[in-house]
């Protein structure tokens, strides 16, 4: 519970009758990347803006940058940056001038002003095209101009809506060694998106939001043993080493003969591994080839966000990736 970015319990957001935030809780560690994942209207977006203080919470209680959020909105805006869906960049100035008028914002001096503007266009590889209208930009200049605008007042923790959509996949990538970069400074990184691969690649931490509740909360790997259609697959170069192991592992092996390989029905635990690896040995095999098979995180996604199914797949929800637990208790 020590040096948390951010913390957040019980918070609740209704739009009319319509529920979009229902009890939920974050617990969100300083210079890490934690990524929130749901459907379009999930609520993902509500949550950014009520943690970065543009939207009123119904109830809840919040702490951002160790800052109350109802008590002391003016010390949270100045702990954290946000960067939203659509560029916040105008097109109609220049890259340097977008990034000034953020350093006015921000109440730097002239002097100051220009220096951080000065530092951020060449971190962004910007320094070439900051004399240009920003409109002449592609996509991924305007979202790297968008970050570096972000980065202006120096924040320590940085709220990132989907800032990879409709970017090609060079710039996604370049997006990504950003985001890397600024949580090696120490930055925390809340991360909304739909790209699974992009939680998979960055986060430290990802929650899956669903009908206003977080349904389960864990690492990449935690996550994809909730679901199951893991499997261990063993491959032989030997038939009769292939037909002794066979007899071993017994019933729970699927048989491959073509291909002299078995599998089993596995979580990829170490737990599970070192059992099939001590039962080949107390018979004396070994095996040519071991491949662990887990589901990905679109499987995860697509199980816990199918209709009916809040609360339900993940028992538990934030505790619900936590891998010693036996594995009934994480169906």
């Amino acid at each position: 519970m020590t040096d948390l970015a951010i913390s957040a319990t019980g918070l609740r957001k209704s739009y009319g009758d319509k529920t979009v935030l229902d009890g939920v809780d974050l617990r969100i560690p300083a210079g890490s990347v934690f990524a929130l994942l749901g459907p379009n209207g999930a609520g993902k977006t509500t949550a950014v803006k009520i943690l970065s203080t543009l939207v009123s919470a119904d109830s809840g209680e919040v702490r951002v940058g160790g800052h109350d959020l109802a008590g002391a909105p003016q010390a949270v805006r100045a702990a954290i940056g946000v960067t939203g869906q659509f560029s916040a960049v105008d097109g109609l100035i220049t890259g340097e001038e977008n990034m000034l008028l953020m350093a006015d914002l921000n109440h730097l001096s002239k002097k100051e002003g220009r220096r951080v503007a000065a530092e951020l266009l060449e971190r962004f590889d910007l320094v070439e095209a900051a004399k240009k209208p920003a409109s002449t930009y592609s996509g991924g200049m305007k979202r790297r101009l968008d970050i570096a605008m972000t980065l202006v007042g120096d924040p320590r923790i940085i709220f990132l809506d989907e800032p990879t959509t409709g970017l090609d996949p060079r710039s996604r990538h370049n997006m990504w060694q950003i985001i890397r970069t600024l949580v090696a400074d120490g930055v925390t990184v809340f991360l909304t998106t739909q790209y699974l691969e992009e939680a998979d690649e960055l986060a430290d931490r990802i929650a899956v939001l669903h009908g206003g509740k977080i349904v389960a909360e864990g690492t990449a790997e935690e996550l994809k043993r909730l679901i199951p259609g893991g499997h261990v697959r063993l491959r032989f170069a030997d038939p009769s080493a292939y037909r002794a192991a066979g007899a071993a592992l017994g019933e729970d092996a699927g048989r491959d003969d073509e291909a002299l390989a078995l599998q089993l029905p596995s979580d990829g635990s170490q737990r599970e591994l070192r059992s099939i690896l001590d039962r080949l040995d107390a018979a004396g095999i070994e095996a040519d080839e071991l491949t662990v098979h887990t589901p990905d995180l679109d499987d995860v996604f697509f199980a816990l966000t199918a209709t009916g199914s809040t609360g339900s797949t993940a028992s538990g929800s934030t505790t619900a990736g936590i891998p010693d637990q036996p594995k009934e208790a994480v169906r």
